[in-house]
């Protein structure tokens, strides 16, 4: 299960770090995409075919609505490969759209991480949900 918070910084060519505990999960070669309220998602490669992939290619091309948001999460994804010194290179497309231009914050979320512009995060977390009222909405989705 990928779990915590972590805080790191993106080098002058857009390279990151994957903390140890979590790329340890991830393995050698992972997928980066487009996620929601403007972070980025990173799978496994092995979570991102059960979990998204393998439901999505079910879907009939005959299913338009279906379509943009399959679109929208496969050309948005990448493999990203470390280089000898356990850095990655964030596409620039994907730094756009999370904002991320210097500090960051990635957490893991049980079946995936999420990598955050530290600001991003921040505004995230100064909702004004309260941890309890948030916590309390999991039981819409019977948890």
């Amino acid at each position: 299960m990928l779990l915590g918070t972590y805080f790191y910084s993106v080098d002058e060519k857009g390279r990151i770090r994957m903390p140890q505990k979590l790329k340890s999960q991830l393995g050698e070669n992972f997928v980066v995409t487009k996620g929601s309220n403007g972070c980025l998602f990173v799978f496994s490669q092995e979570e991102l075919k059960c979990s998204i992939y393998d439901k999505l290619k079910e879907l009939p091309l005959t299913a338009v609505d279906a379509q943009k948001p399959l679109r929208m999460i496969m050309s948005s994804a990448f493999e990203v490969q470390e280089d000898s010194v356990g850095r990655f290179t964030l596409p620039a497309i994907l730094r756009e759209f999370a904002k991320i231009e210097k500090n960051i914050v990635i957490i893991g979320v049980g079946s995936r991480c999420e990598i955050w512009s530290e600001e991003r995060w921040n505004a995230y977390n100064s909702d004004e949900l309260s941890f309890d009222e948030s916590f309390s909405k999991l039981s819409d989705f019977n948890i």
